[in-house]
C-alpha cells in the first residue's frame, strides 16, 4: 500500500491528537504545595512544573471567591426556606 496524502494527513491529525492530549489541563489547579514541589524541581532537576507561587496565589483567590458565593447562596436558601416556614404557619393559623 502506497502511502498516500490522506494517510498523511489522517497520521499527522493523529498524532496531534494524542500530544494534546496527554498534555494535561491548560490551566491547573495550583496551590501552595504544587509551587513548591514545582520550584524544588526546577533548582535541582531544571525543569520544572506549570505552577509558580504567582499562579498558586491567584488560584487560591479564585478558589476562596467561588466558596464565598457558594456561601451566600447557602444563606440565601436558608432565608427561602424560613419563609417558606413562615408562610406554612399563617396558612395553618388561619384555618
Amino acid at each position: 500500500m502506497k502511502p498516500t496524502s490522506l494517510n498523511w494527513i489522517v497520521g499527522v491529525l493523529l498524532a496531534a491528537t494524542v500530544a494534546v492530549s496527554s498534555a494535561g489541563p491548560l490551566d491547573p489547579d495550583c496551590t501552595a504545595e504544587k509551587a513548591a514541589k514545582s520550584a524544588a524541581a526546577k533548582a535541582t532537576v531544571g525543569v520544572g512544573g506549570r505552577c509558580d507561587p504567582k499562579e498558586a496565589l491567584t488560584d487560591s483567590a479564585k478558589d476562596v471567591a467561588d466558596r464565598d458565593d457558594k456561601d451566600k447562596n447557602k444563606d440565601k436558601d436558608k432565608n427561602k426556606d424560613k419563609d417558606k416556614e413562615k408562610d406554612k404557619d399563617t396558612d395553618k393559623d388561619k384555618t
